[in-house]
Formats: C-alpha cells, sequence, structure tokens
C-alpha cells in the first residue's frame, strides 16, 4: 500500500512512480461544496482521469476503464462519511495505492 500525501493547497499536481511508471497526480479542493477531488494523468500531462470526487472507503476508479491506469486501487481511508478541507491535514483520511497484488 502506497500512502500519497494530499497537499495542503486547494489545488496541487504532483510526481508519482507506481511501478516504474511516472503519473501526476492532482489534487484540488471544491471550496462551495467542501469536498476534494483527483485527477491522475500521464507523465506528460495527457489526462486518464481528468478529476474524480474522492469519497471515503471506496475504490476511486472503479469505474473507470483504461490502459493506462496502474495495475492497483486508489482510495480514501476514513471513519467518516465526508472528505472535508482538514481531513488530510488532521488525519481523519489518507490517500493510498493499493496494488492489486495486496488484495489478493
Amino acid at each position: 500500500m502506497l500512502f500519497i500525501k494530499v497537499p495542503d493547497m486547494n489545488d496541487s499536481m504532483s510526481s508519482l512512480s507506481i511501478d516504474g511508471t511516472e503519473y501526476l497526480i492532482r489534487f484540488t479542493y471544491n471550496e462551495r461544496y467542501d469536498y476534494w477531488s483527483f485527477g491522475l494523468y500521464k507523465g506528460d500531462g495527457e489526462p486518464i482521469v481528468a478529476m474524480t470526487r474522492i469519497v471515503p472507503n471506496f475504490p476511486l476508479l472503479h469505474y473507470h476503464t483504461d490502459a493506462a491506469l496502474p495495475d492497483g486501487v486508489f482510495g480514501c481511508l476514513s471513519d467518516t462519511d465526508e472528505v472535508g478541507r482538514e481531513a488530510f491535514n488532521d488525519r481523519t483520511a489518507e490517500f493510498v495505492y493499493i496494488p492489486n497484488a495486496e488484495l489478493l
């Protein structure tokens, strides 16, 4: 399991290496409706999944299929029902990537 730090910024883009492939991951906070979204991009910035709302305890890309996606699951682990602005800072939520090999 890979724990991914969500920066304390309303919009950020970071590089991420999974199984030797470089990705860009974007986190965006929607202040009006109090929720986070994330997107996954190829290393050159081409979108794989542009933006998906982060909800707790559900495989976030469950309904997405793309050969460019890494072989695993992105998710948010939390004991709360909502993932608000401070959830990643106060550690009530953790953003993770779990390779499928660990899910077996």
